[in-house]
């Protein structure tokens, strides 16, 4: 007898254990136990850690989300941007360079005969109107790769706040709009007033 109430109490507690387990699963899911809608614990702190995280490192936030699928995009627009700025800073600095050289009197630059043909001095494959051109318009674009990736950076840090408040966002069923017609009479003139109603629950 006393054997039987042991089992019988250590298997009672097994069972409690896989309910609390599973209730606790259910909540994380936000569905339905006893007729009540468990609801998912809401972290008003989770949007500022994934901003965070992002402006520490792009990407990081979206981890934190578990938006593993953004990681490509976030590395891929931010490589880009930062490839653009490398790839026009060279240019700028090689025509600038050869703007300079030019202009302090030399004939050696890199773009002075492109072609190898040997062209006497004074006529440049290049002139100095066109190198002044060149580096400027790199320059330009420099200029508008370091803003465009500055800019996919803050998007990373938004993309990530915003993502983390999306995922807190109350989507169940007990939230409820109701528009209705109604009609009422004034107090005094007994003149019909007519309107909509509108009623939001939480």
């Amino acid at each position: 007898m006393i054997l039987f109430c042991v089992f019988a109490s250590t298997y009672g507690q097994e069972k409690r254990t896989e309910n609390d387990s599973l209730r606790s699963d259910l909540k994380d899911k936000g569905i339905v136990i006893d007729g009540r809608i468990e609801k998912k614990d809401v972290n008003p702190l989770a949007p500022s850690k994934a901003a965070f995280y992002s402006a520490i490192l792009p990407g990081l936030g979206q981890i934190y989300n578990r938006r593993y699928w953004k990681l490509p995009i976030v590395y891929g627009a931010l490589g880009t941007g930062i490839y653009a700025y490398i790839y026009n800073d060279d240019l700028y600095d090689r025509f600038r360079s050869a703007f300079k050289r030019r202009r302090a009197g030399f004939t050696d630059d890199e773009f002075y005969d492109l072609n190898g043909s040997g062209i006497v001095p004074g006529s440049p494959d290049l002139s100095d109107e066109a190198l002044q051109d060149a580096q400027e318009r790199y320059q330009r674009d420099r200029d508008l790769a370091l803003l465009i990736t500055i800019g996919l950076y803050a998007f990373n840090i938004i993309d990530a706040n915003v993502d983390a408040h999306l995922q807190q966002f109350n989507v169940d069923d007990d939230l409820s709009l109701d528009i209705k017609p109604y009609l009422e009479y004034h107090p005094i003139t007994s003149d019909p007033n007519y309107g909509l109603a509108l009623t939001i629950k939480f």
